[in-house]
């Protein structure tokens, strides 16, 4: 077995990392790993929500589903979120009109309401105990984004008729959050947060329920593609079938080179602190609502069910996560509340995901028998959801919502496999430096 990719590089094999997602989860039965030849109408690698979502689509339409990973359901970044069920896509809708035109943008949005919609749906269906909570407040490190973001909540309301938005001017925004850190902001009561790795779980099960069959702790090497039909090689056997699904994201390693050269994988860190004291949780973040921030790089936070503040943020390129992930974000967590410096950060780990040009999913059909979706960009616990339903939909010839999310226009990174880690550290650096000045 390789140990030189992202699939192995930081986890034992076949375990889930050592967060408090995978420490207060229920989990899934262990499946078993493929360990024969088998056939289906529809092959999907990847255990997440993309695949998980397409699987649940596909078997509701009688369509018999094989669904393979390398490791566990959910084990990659589906479970290791920061579970933020967010409104639109990772774009705004402004830089989206910009982009791609008014017509496109609001077809755009009308998917990513759908997406927070389906999600809610799932868990409705299949009666999955996710701990969800509405609202999330995006608020602004630096005072220059107030007039914008108040614009922008204004064109929400006015032209996509969301009336879920509201401004925060500064005197609210610390009403809501106990810190100084920040300027101003919004609050969309439309969003909200969840446990990840429960919700994907949950979707793991129902899809049982539906007779998929999956197996774990399955790697696949590579696929072959002809016209009539798909087989895709693992270690200890062989899925011939009639289409294939990819949904890897941030592990597709060498997978596909053509998807490889459009969808990044990156890095990004969790903490969770001990249990907090029931009044300064509670003060932390007012309505137990999640927050992000306006950093390019992220600071993404809120409060869990056991009363831990939960804090992501910071990011690394290449295989390896630190060492001390807890003291890497730690320092974050402290520009936000430094009135947590006494507490104990009970939980680090870190996860991978993937992130495209242009922040937008990739979703493309790569054959007539083969598509493909993942570059979720941070924004995937509805985005990669509404996908794999999308591409479940298009794999029984139901394209129209499909094809307005593969319509949109991908660049891949450039310099190639070897170059595109340096240059993106490079841009990074660059978009750090910004937000510190």
């Amino acid at each position: 077995m390789s140990k030189n990719n992202l699939l192995y590089s930081n986890d034992p094999v076949g375990r889930y990392p050592p967060s408090w997602y995978a420490a207060t989860a229920e989990g899934v039965t262990q499946q078993p790993p493929l360990s024969e030849s088998v056939s289906c109408d529809v092959c999907i690698i990847g255990a997440g929500f993309t695949g998980l979502s397409a699987a649940l689509t596909l078997a509701d339409a009688g369509v018999d589903v094989v669904l393979l990973d390398a490791h566990r359901v959910g084990w990659g970044a589906s479970g290791r979120n920061g579970g933020q069920l967010g409104s639109g896509q990772r774009l705004d809708q402004q830089e989206l009109e910009e982009r791609y035109g008014l017509d496109q943008a609001r077809a755009l949005w009308v998917l990513a309401e759908a997406s927070k919609q389906h999600v809610q749906d799932l868990i409705k269906e299949h009666n999955i105990e996710c701990d969800y909570r509405s609202g999330v407040v995006h608020v602004n490190h630096q005072r220059r984004f107030t007039s914008e973001t108040e614009a922008y909540v204004a064109k929400l309301n006015k032209e996509y008729q969301y009336d879920q938005i509201t401004f925060a001017d500064q005197s609210e925004v610390r009403q809501r959050l106990a810190s100084d850190a920040y300027y101003s902001g919004s609050v969309d009561t439309g969003s909200g947060h969840l446990h990840p790795l429960k919700l994907v779980t949950g979707y793991a099960r129902a899809a049982l329920e539906r007779n998929v069959r999956i197996y774990e702790n399955t790697e696949v090497v590579n696929y072959t593609d002809s016209k009539e039909l798909v087989i895709t090689k693992t270690k200890h056997g062989d899925v011939s079938a009639k289409q294939l699904l990819i949904a890897c994201n941030g592990y597709l390693g060498n997978l596909n080179s053509e998807v490889a050269a459009s969808v990044m994988p990156i890095n990004n860190y969790i903490i969770a602190t001990e249990a907090l004291d029931s009044d300064l949780a509670e003060s932390l973040i007012r309505d137990n609502m999640a927050v992000a921030d306006s950093k390019f790089v992220v600071n993404y936070f809120r409060v869990s069910s056991d009363n831990r503040l939960l804090f992501g943020g910071r990011e690394s390129y290449g295989y390896r996560f630190p060492k001390d992930i807890k003291t890497f974000v730690r320092s974050a967590m402290l520009g936000v509340y430094p009135q947590l410096k006494d507490k104990t950060i009970a939980y680090g780990w870190g996860g991978t995901l993937a992130i495209t040009m242009n922040r937008m999913p990739y979703i493309k059909q790569l054959s007539t028998n083969v598509i493909s979706s993942s570059g979720y960009s941070g924004h995937g616990v509805g985005m990669a959801t509404l996908a794999g339903k999308l591409c479940g939909e298009a794999l029984i010839g139901k394209f129209d919502s499909f094809n307005v999310m593969a319509a949109v226009d991908h660049m891949a990174f450039p310099g190639g496999a070897l170059m595109r880690s340096p240059l993106l550290k490079l841009g990074m650096l660059y978009y750090s430096l910004r937000d510190k000045l």
